[in-house]
């Protein structure tokens, strides 16, 4: 459990920005990025008016939506920023700074179904053999794609931040930044070719030239980068004729709806993410599923 000393001890700006620095503390930054988030979104709906912890409340939550709505954010982002401030509130329920009144209890939240984000094996072999060689930034973005592919989706803030001592002989070990969990992967000369391409100047203790040594805020700067891979990655994706917008979290969803239509257990592909749990590999797989089935009901409605 996570202990906050306060300044101001039922303050919810101050309560949350205590947690923000801890988590930094404790290297979990996505944690904190997350709740930096929910935290810049409720202060714009209260115009940076704090108030107590305990002044969250049923009709405050309604309207806090209600606000988000207007703002025309999706089911999803708003469900997102609900369910955060929802753990911030059980956080300080669960260091007893406050009684806990339940503000949520009532309140429901309505999600989409996410789009596809994986896309075929067919499509990551085009990926491999595009010439980019004309568009040098579009081959940076094609080999960062591949690049979190063959390391079994490793996220872009992870690829970011790997360092050159990471590289142990024939293994390379880093650890999630979402999740704070130590990963080992074998080096392959796929990722060998990668590097070797772009591997950052010697000086740098970086793996990567995204984040530079000199730079004083690096979670700038791998953001930029990622934005611009993502913008390369999109115009990638439109030359395949691709139907999803190709960004750098396809590579994550594409290797694991790869591997579970080899054939691998969905145990090892959980272990192989780093998920903490195999509901969250699910969770990655389901619209796979679905087109699993349809494909059967296609195939049998084709027998009529």
């Amino acid at each position: 459990m996570i202990s906050v000393k306060l300044k101001h001890r039922y303050s919810l700006f101050n309560y949350t920005e205590a947690l923000i620095t801890r988590y930094h503390n404790l290297s979990q930054h996505r944690t904190a990025e997350t709740y930096t988030a929910t935290l810049n979104s409720f202060k714009k709906f209260r115009t940076n008016i704090d108030l107590d912890l305990n002044e969250i409340n049923p009709p405050l939550l309604e309207s806090y939506r209600s606000f988000l709505r207007h703002n025309n954010l999706s089911p999803n982002t708003i469900s997102f920023y609900l369910k955060h401030l929802k753990s911030i509130y059980n956080k300080a329920v669960n260091e007893e700074l406050i009684v806990d009144r339940k503000p949520f209890k009532q309140l429901t939240t309505a999600t989409e179904k996410t789009a596809k984000r994986a896309i075929s094996l067919h499509t990551i072999k085009q990926l491999k053999v595009l010439d980019c060689s004309h568009y040098p930034s579009e081959c940076f973005a094609r080999d960062m794609f591949l690049f979190s592919f063959y390391t079994r989706g490793m996220s872009f803030i992870d690829i970011a931040y790997l360092q050159k001592k990471n590289l142990k002989g024939d293994m390379l070990f880093y650890r999630r930044r979402k999740t704070n969990q130590q990963l080992a992967i074998h080096w392959e000369p796929c990722m060998q070719e990668i590097m070797k391409n772009y591997l950052s100047d010697p000086s740098s203790p970086y793996l990567f030239s995204i984040i530079k040594e000199s730079d004083n805020n690096p979670q700038k700067q791998y953001k930029n980068a990622q934005f611009l891979i993502n913008r390369h990655l999109k115009n990638i994706g439109k030359r395949l004729g691709l139907c999803l917008p190709l960004t750098m979290y396809c590579a994550r969803h594409s290797w694991a709806s790869i591997a579970y239509n080899e054939g691998i257990p969905l145990s090892v592909i959980s272990e192989g993410m780093g998920h903490d749990s195999e509901k969250t590999t699910r969770i990655y797989l389901t619209s796979l599923k679905t087109e699993v089935v349809d494909n059967a009901n296609r195939k049998i409605l084709g027998l009529l």
